[in-house]
Order: C-alpha cells, then structure tokens, then sequence
C-alpha cells in the first residue's frame, strides 16, 4: 500500500504532476472545478494492488501450526471461491474435495489448483456437511457464495456446528449475526477480507471518531468501479462514506458513480484490461467549501487473490482461536490484523 503526499502542482515535476491527473483527466469541468497552481492543494492517498505479484513468506509457512488444517470452499464453481481454493493450497491448508453449488452444477466435478472439488446441491448440503465434520473434526468453512444464500448457509453452518468464515456480501447481516450469537459458534464475518483495504477503513474510521465534523462543508464525489457482474454499490465504498458522514460530509448513496461500463473503465478509470473481469477501482475526491482545497482517496485492486489470502488467513486465525477457547466467538477482518501474524 503506497501513500502519496502531493505537494502544490508548481513544486511538482512533470513526471509527478502526470501522475495526480492521470485518473482526474476525463472528468468534466461542472464537476471538478480548475484551480490555478497556487490555488490547488491536494492531499492524496492511493492504494495501488495488482495482487498478481504478491507472494507467500515460505518459511513463515513451514513454521505454521495450521498446515493440516481441513478447509471446505463454497462455492468452487465461482471465480472466488476458486481464488481462495489456489491460495489455500498455497498455503499448504488440506481443501476437501468438496463444495456446495446450486442444483444445476450438482453432481459435476471440477478441478482447481490441481485438486478435484465435487459439486453438491441444495437437498445434499446437510449429509454432506455432517459426512465431512465426521471425516474432519476440525473443518473450517470459507464461504464466498451469493447474498440470497448467506442466511441459509450461516443456519446450517451454525446447526452443524462448523465454524466459517463468511465473505460473502449481502443477505439479512442482523439476522446473521444474531444466528452465530445464539449458536456460540465461532465465525469471522467480514465483507471485505482485503487486508489491506481493511487497514485504511480502520483508519477512515477512526480518523471519523477522533475528528468528527472536521469536513464540514466539504462536497464529496465518489466513483467506483468493479467487473460488469456486480450490480451493487461496493460494501467499501459504503463503509468509507458512512466514515464521511460522520466528519462532516454530506451525502447520499444514491450520488455514487457506478462505472460498470468497460469501455469507461479502461478510457475514465484506467483500468487494466486484462482485469476487467476481476477489479476494485475506488476513488473519493473532496472539495472545500469555496473550491480551493482538494483531498483525493484511491485504492485500487486488480484481481481476486487479495482477498483469498485475507480468507485463508482468517480461517488460521479463527483455527487459533477455537485451538485456545477463546472467550470471544464472532470476529471481523480488524480482529484479524490486530492478530499481527499475517502472511
């Protein structure tokens, strides 16, 4: 994660000055007002990911405690869960041969990372998941589905008794946790398992606590843009806002500019091509109440693989922390870096 102080455009190089327009370019003059030289005064943190490159601390790895661990992914027939199957193995983390998928795929055998995964429907879900606690006492789920079937999977998970981890978006998120509350099952619950993602909501959010109202005044405009499949405004987009609300800023989500487009996403966005299947481009631009004071927030993701690493390491975490009984059952990505052990 790269954090960038732009200083005054007249005390920028060529180099630098191309690089803090390079996203703003295409934007319209009605939205983003021109300032002069001395006028313009930006502070802007970019977060740029290609997590293509990340790699894996081997020796780290060989000390871990957890390599046997047994990790069930659902569901192995989406680009997600096939992610968090590549870097479970990876790891050295024992996927089961099995996963949960809708009727249709039921039956069907896929292959991920050079392992065979078994595809089992709706009406199979609960033998199965009972068969497989049986096999492996210590299972752990890492369930990136839909959102019409978190509900119904944190119900089994809990009736069954098998800890998970849940990144999948969407579905009745109180009625989900008042399901693991009453079941005292150990779970992490996260939208975003973005490590480092996570890192800047925490700090977003406590800039909010420490700060409030410090915006006041401040128009915000925010752009988002992720793969063509996703309909939805980002979960982090929604989070980040919420952090603005609260210094200050007034704004509704309904304002969001939705970049689904990917013809704009290569052209406005900047977006790699070859990830136009898989990204998180956001982008949040502030300006003083009299145009002549800008702040800029970017964080961009290209690929999947960032957060099937943050999945693997909470289901390490969650495995320690069901190892030492811990007190607390239900956790969050934050409780995970607070952990301080990541690979």
């Amino acid at each position: 994660m790269a954090f960038i102080l732009e200083l005054p455009m007249n005390l920028l190089g060529r180099q630098q000055q191309q690089h803090f327009t390079s996203f703003t370019r295409s934007r319209t003059p009605s939205k983003f007002p021109n300032f002069t030289k001395k006028q313009r005064c930006s502070l802007s943190i970019s977060a740029t990911l290609n997590t293509q490159i990340q790699s894996l601390d081997d020796k780290h790895l060989a000390q871990s405690k957890h390599l046997t661990l047994p990790i069930m992914v659902n569901s192995c027939m989406g680009k997600m869960g096939q992610a968090v199957i590549e870097a479970g193995i990876s790891a050295g983390l024992h996927i089961v041969p099995a996963s949960f998928g809708i009727e249709e795929d039921a039956g069907k055998t896929i292959k991920v990372g050079g392992k065979d995964i078994q595809v089992h429907g709706p009406s199979e879900r609960e033998t199965t998941l009972a068969s497989l606690l049986e096999q492996h006492p210590d299972l752990i789920i890492v369930d990136f589905t839909v959102p019409n079937a978190v509900n119904d999977n944190a119900e089994l998970y809990c009736k069954t008794g098998v800890p998970f981890v849940m990144g999948t978006t969407g579905g009745d998120r109180d009625l989900l946790y008042k399901t693991v509350e009453e079941s005292k099952l150990y779970a992490v619950i996260s939208p975003q398992m973005g490590k480092q993602v996570v890192a800047f909501l925490a700090a977003m959010d406590i800039m909010s606590k420490q700060f409030p109202g410090a915006f006041s005044g401040y128009t915000l405009e925010v752009l988002e843009s992720h793969q063509s499949t996703k309909l939805d405004t980002s979960g982090t987009a929604k989070a980040v806002i919420s952090c603005f609300q609260k210094l200050g800023v007034s704004f509704d989500l309904d304002e969001v500019q939705l970049i689904r487009d990917p013809k704009q996403q290569i052209e406005l966005v900047g977006v790699p091509e070859e990830h136009l299947n898989g990204h998180a481009f956001h982008m949040y631009h502030l300006t003083s109440p009299d145009g002549t004071v800008s702040f800029e927030f970017q964080h961009n993701v290209c690929g999947r693989s960032i957060y099937a690493e943050g999945a693997i390491d909470a289901a390490l975490f969650l495995a320690k922390k069901i190892q030492g009984k811990a007190d607390k059952k239900i956790y969050d990505m934050i409780d995970v870096l607070r952990e301080g052990n990541m690979r």
